[in-house]
């Protein structure tokens, strides 16, 4: 049995915690702040209740396979799982709308084809055919499997397999997302709706390779699920299933050092002086803090991947509304800029800055365990805009002058929104950079293949013996599902040692 020190309560180093657990080694998980679930957090107030973080959980299997591996009660004994259908609704720049079914591919075709016009389905349909075959040839080395010693290979290999494309008597083939959707979709809501799903991870779509077709078509393959009371209730399972497990928290410890013995971690220099002891060291937290709490050298090889530079945040603001959830409402909306050039060019610019009218995501979940009584709405508004320094979200007119911006965005998805509303709170970069160390509130993107290895992120072993990396700022990258991936294969590694080679 072997003590493993875990830094960070957040959701891929839980999902390590409970898996090692299991195994039986002696974990004990020592975090900064309160509570638990890093940016995976709740907001209440007055009988309203408020995600902070994600809204919506793709891929449950992740979960799924997390509660499965670590007790006999699965993850639908322990939180309420409703798919979301429709998927989510589009309303366009020129007005027009298209509610997209979850998981139905023949349904989403004739969907589009009634909203958009007959040959778009079409289009989209013969796009998610080669979406898939992005996801086949990357889902093993970049969800299922540690990252290759030869990572290189996955940098210089695009996987989506593009139709050629004749451009001044040259035959190319799209590089990017913006590539795929001028050349192959060849309708600006079309292109809308692709790169909606590389924006919501701040990635712009004119710099971000082509195999990113596999986000879109991860949701449309596995459907879009919402955890009953929200995904905080996610967390709080997960937390639920490590203390079953016997994992130890230490809730407002400050990590301030990672010990190390003979060139291998040996525990952890906690902030009040003590220390704790330990074979392993798996680090949930940001490159950045990694690096003060080792020296850099010890931690990355020479012929490691860099860590994900560039990384946007997120502005969320939380409505309170007057007046129930109207019948049929879809519960995700997604509102797209009027203007895309304008959007991009000022969110990844070479002066970032947040767009006057961004797309914005509106969440309006039927869910009575979020308001004080049925004949009120919880609402959740949310965008991308530029990491920043925490004092540049300090002052209450900036603060008011982005909520303002994303509320106007947002009545045209919710018909009379102010004349309900009833209070709204603003939720910034430097809250994320409060609740998970990421500098200027960034928010990791998954990692994607191609693009000379941007999007790659660092493996999960580390030049320092014992030492181990977890967590979306690690392989496989941001988002839920790929925090429990990046959970089980930091488990594999302890347990079975170096030639893990992933889940069969």
């Amino acid at each position: 049995m072997a003590r493993i020190a875990v830094i960070g309560a957040g959701m891929g180093a839980m999902a390590a915690a409970a898996r090692l657990a299991v195994a039986g080694h002696r974990v004990a998980v020592y975090e900064r702040t309160e509570t638990y679930g890093g940016a995976v957090r709740r907001f209440e107030r007055d009988g309203f209740g408020f995600d902070t973080g994600p809204g919506l959980l793709p891929l449950p299997a992740v979960y799924r396979d997390l509660f499965i591996k670590t007790g006999k009660e699965p993850l639908e004994a322990c939180v309420e799982l409703v798919q979301v259908d429709p998927s989510a609704r589009h309303v366009f720049a020129d007005g027009t709308e298209l509610s997209v079914p979850n998981a139905s591919r023949a349904g989403v075709v004739a969907a589009l084809d009634e909203a958009l016009g007959a040959g778009t389905g079409g289009r989209w349909g013969d796009f998610l055919v080669r979406a898939r075959e992005a996801w086949d040839r990357t889902r093993r080395p970049l969800l299922e499997e540690p990252l290759w010693p030869n990572w290189q290979v996955l940098a210089d290999r695009e996987p989506y397999p593009a139709v050629p494309h004749k451009r001044l008597l040259r035959t190319r083939r799209a590089g990017t997302l913006a590539e795929v959707g001028a050349w192959e979709l060849r309708d600006p809501r079309l292109v809308a709706l692709l790169e909606s799903h590389a924006l919501a991870y701040g990635l712009d779509p004119r710099a971000t390779p082509a195999s990113a077709a596999v986000l879109p078509y991860l949701e449309h393959a596995f459907g879009t699920w919402y955890v009953r009371g929200g995904i905080r209730e996610l967390a709080r399972a997960v937390y639920e299933r490590c203390v079953a497990r016997k994992v130890e928290f230490h809730f407002g410890a400050e990590v301030v050092g990672v010990l190390e013995k003979d060139g291998r971690a040996a525990g952890l220099e906690l902030g009040d002086g003590s220390t704790a002891e330990a074979d392993f060291v798996v680090a949930g937290v940001t490159p950045g803090v990694l690096d003060r709490l080792v020296r850099e050298s010890a931690v990355r090889g020479a012929d490691e991947v860099a860590p994900q530079r560039g990384a946007a945040s997120r502005l969320t603001v939380l409505l309170a509304l007057r007046g129930a959830r109207p019948e049929a409402t879809a519960h995700r909306t997604v509102v797209h800029a009027t203007d895309r050039e304008t959007e991009l060019g000022t969110l990844f610019g070479a002066a970032p800055g947040v767009a006057a009218r961004p797309t914005v995501a509106v969440l309006r979940p039927d869910d009575p365990e979020l308001v004080p009584d049925l004949g009120h709405e919880a609402i959740t508004l949310s965008s991308v805009v530029p990491a920043r320094p925490t004092g540049d979200w300090a002052e209450r007119e900036v603060l008011d002058l982005h909520a303002e911006q994303l509320i106007a965005v947002a009545e045209r998805a919710v018909p009379g929104l102010r004349d309900r509303l009833l209070w709204h709170e603003v939720c910034t970069p430097a809250d994320i950079a409060e609740a998970t160390g990421a500098e200027g509130g960034a928010v990791p993107a998954p990692a994607l293949a191609a693009g000379d290895g941007r999007l790659l992120h660092p493996s999960n072993s580390t030049a320092m013996q014992g030492l181990l990396r977890v967590g979306g700022w690690s392989h496989p990258g941001g988002g839920l599902p790929h925090a429990g991936m990046s959970g089980a294969l930091v488990a594999g590694l302890i347990v079975e040692g170096p030639e893990f080679r992933g889940s069969q």
